[in-house]
């Protein structure tokens, strides 16, 4: 009898996950999604004639080793420049060689000159691991470039002046830091978890036409009645004593309960930690809800600003605001009074046909959080006073904005994960690990497979540090061709310094987790859908 499978969730996981199971000739394969629409938190959108991207954004190391990259060129979603040899050999690390605009709270533009020397030492330390013996004498990330950071900036022959602007203007990448891990404060981040990423080479790209354009073209390659829209999962029953044997129930909101032989859940780490407690029957083992708390998920948010006209130059790429009063991973005492101030960048985005000027700010943190709170008309007063006082330009104003809000977004209540302290390669293995249903011995059956924690977000010792994404985490499955009662579901995005194995033993080759096309006629695009995490702006979503 052919197996039944569920997958909860139609995001790039859930969408790679059915893919590849009906490439492996598995026809009973239906997918659950709790909203109206595919994508997950790859999302676009517009303001006015300019196309945004309310989720991810960026392919970080778009080169051949990055199969989302592939894939996106298989389906020739890309421009010409980011297929060039050159881009793709790019070594940029995670510090793109973007064109920069630098003002000061005072209303002053900031030279390259005078502001380079403070991003050298700040990347310094970004990109190159602490040279200690032993374990490291700092808990956070944030402790740890605080303390170097001052040190290697007192020792500098400059005047004091310089030296605090250095401080400040390091103190507005850190902010940007928290926006690339979605995090409050980079003190949160595991410094020996931070520097386990390894980034591709290539400079960043991005779709001319959208993210979602990706989603578009997986879906077409899918059954058309595959995905069941407005159905959410109110609980996954894995181990119900009245359910058949080797079943499992999955429980929708609308009372409709299905029978599944195999279950994929594929939910962000967000929505888990905050519905753990009833999502699953019985509760999950002690040791995934320990991992379920330790990993770290936090809020990161676009604020997207039309201008008349541009008051940054031609050139421009990215825009850096430097507030000179504060210090180094200062936090804001009154969020309400201050949440601005966490919004340290502004990024250009590509002009439309029609020559549109808009800008993209982010925000992460319990700032990013706060802001969602705000009606439009009082985050766009607040956007607009803020470019003033950094300009020193009462004119500039705003046409109009558009906020995300990955926070209050029943389905996700965040953005994506980071790496926070305490956390381990460990905690991912036992999110990657299926859980059991009854049965007797080697007759177990690992029913219910949860790539959830990882799905949008980070893992150790993989090919990015963020999806691009995706954000986003590319997730694969397979089943053992071997008799019902023992088949596997087969996690493939396993660290690539390691063998691979099926659950049942068997050991996976790369070419076992080539996706070819669904379509026969498509000879001519090879899909790798290889593992593949989001790299570190997970996809600066």
């Amino acid at each position: 009898m052919e197996p039944r499978i569920v997958i909860v969730g139609c995001g790039i996981s859930g969408i790679t996950a059915a893919h590849r199971l009906i490439k492996a000739g598995f026809n009973h394969v239906r997918i659950l999604e709790a909203t109206s629409r595919s994508g997950g938190r790859i999302k676009t959108g517009s303001l006015g004639s300019t196309i945004t991207e309310i989720g991810a954004t960026y392919i970080h190391g778009p080169s051949e080793q990055n199969p989302l990259f592939c894939l996106a060129r298989d389906y020739e979603l890309l421009n010409s420049d980011a297929l060039t040899p050159e881009n793709q050999a790019a070594d940029v690390e995670e510090h793109p060689p973007w064109v920069a605009n630098w003002f000061s709270s005072s209303g002053q533009r900031l030279s390259a000159e005078l502001i380079n020397p403070a991003m050298e030492k700040f990347y310094d330390l970004v990109f190159n691991l602490p040279d200690v013996d032993g374990e490291y004498p700092y808990a956070s990330f944030g402790q740890y470039v605080c303390s170097k950071v001052r040190q290697q900036v007192a020792e500098q022959d400059r005047d004091e002046s310089t030296k605090k602007l250095w401080l400040c203007a390091i103190n507005t990448l850190l902010k940007v830091q928290c926006c690339d891990n979605a995090a409050h404060s980079m003190d949160e981040l595991d410094l020996d978890g931070f520097y386990t990423y390894k980034n591709l080479l290539g400079l960043d790209c991005t779709f001319p036409n959208g993210f979602e354009g990706l989603i578009k073209k997986l879906m077409a390659e899918l059954p058309a009645d595959i995905v069941t829209y407005n159905k959410p999962v109110r609980c996954v029953h894995w181990n119900n004593s009245e359910s058949p044997v080797n079943t499992v129930l999955v429980e929708c909101a609308d009372g409709e309960r299905i029978a599944a032989d195999h279950v994929i859940v594929t939910l962000p780490l967000g929505y888990l930690k905050k519905h753990q407690s009833t999502f699953f029957s019985p509760p999950l083992p002690v040791h995934k809800l320990d991992s379920i708390h330790k990993l770290g998920f936090g809020t990161y948010n676009k604020i997207f600003v039309e201008f008349e006209s541009p008051w940054w130059d031609a050139d421009c790429e990215i825009i850096y605001l430097v507030w000179e009063d504060e210090d180094l991973s200062e936090q804001m005492s009154n969020i309400r009074q201050s949440w601005i101030r966490k919004l340290p960048v502004f990024t250009v985005q590509p002009p439309s046909e029609r020559s549109s000027y808009v800008l993209c700010g982010w925000i992460a943190g319990e700032e990013a959080e706060y802001m969602e709170t705000l009606p439009e008309q009082e985050v766009r007063r607040c956007i607009t006073a803020l470019i003033q006082k950094f300009t020193g330009n009462g004119a500039i104003t705003s046409k109009r904005i558009l906020c995300t809000r990955w926070f209050n977004d029943p389905w996700t209540c965040g953005s994506y994960v980071h790496l926070a302290i305490g956390c381990s390669e460990k905690d991912f293995e036992n999110m990657m690990e299926p859980l059991p249903t009854k049965g007797k011995g080697s007759q177990v059956c690992k029913h219910v497979f949860i790539p959830c924690a990882v799905s949008n977000s980070l893992k150790f010792n993989m090919f990015m540090k963020s999806v691009c994404v995706s954000f986003i985490c590319m997730w694969y499955f397979s089943l053992c061709k071997c008799c019902l009662p023992e088949r596997r579901l087969i996690p493939a995005s396993t660290p690539p310094c390691t063998e691979r194995f099926s659950l049942g033993g068997e050991k996976l080759t790369e070419s076992s987790l080539i996706i070819q096309p669904l379509h026969t006629n498509q000879d001519k695009r090879s899909k790798r859908f290889t593992s593949l995490v989001e790299n570190k702006a997970r996809c600066l979503i």
